[in-house]
């Protein structure tokens, strides 16, 4: 786990698929084509005071929708890449944009189309219900499955590496 500590202490931006990871993976389409998705409230909060912290946070993800851009504009989170089957050109840009080095990056995957940026960041995160071949490569899984509060967990582990996290909790307990 001290090995996961000193990579999490490195992260200086948080990449997370949507899919599967905030959301449980699954897709409700209503008879006139919207698109529904739960995420989870914890995990939203977490994205937040890790952003407060001073890590950045973006999202890559494959599908395009309206409730991502909604959501993402409701936590403050400015990177947002929809529609990209690819993922490694938009971590690329999205690196250079930022001018950041991969063991600066964890990434949060489920699928196997994680797997070219997961091979490449400092810290490659498997949520607990992902593919088995992600599970593999990944330096950590997280307690929860997507959808479920496994966002929460890396952004608290993060936190906890960087010694932020007290911090972040205390405004809540000294408010």
């Amino acid at each position: 786990m001290q090995d996961i500590i000193g990579k999490a202490a490195l992260v200086k931006l948080v990449i997370f698929d949507v899919d599967g990871v905030l959301t449980d993976g699954r897709l409700i389409i209503g008879d006139d084509g919207q698109e529904y998705k739960a995420f989870h409230s914890r995990d939203g909060h977490g994205m937040k005071i890790l952003q407060q912290s001073g890590v950045d946070i973006a999202i890559i993800t494959g599908r395009t929708s309206n409730v991502v851009t909604h959501r993402m504009d409701s936590l403050g989170i400015k990177h947002v890449y929809q529609g990209r089957l690819e993922k490694l050109p938009a971590y690329q840009e999205l690196l250079q944009r930022l001018a950041m080095r991969d063991e600066q990056v964890a990434y949060v995957g489920d699928d196997v189309v994680d797997l070219p940026i997961m091979l490449r960041v400092g810290l490659a995160v498997a949520v607990q219900d992902a593919h088995p071949l992600v599970k593999q490569h990944a330096h950590w899984h997280t307690p929860e499955a997507g959808g479920h509060g496994a966002a929460r967990s890396v952004c608290e582990l993060i936190m906890q590496a960087q010694n932020t996290l007290n911090a972040q909790f205390n405004q809540y307990l000294n408010g």
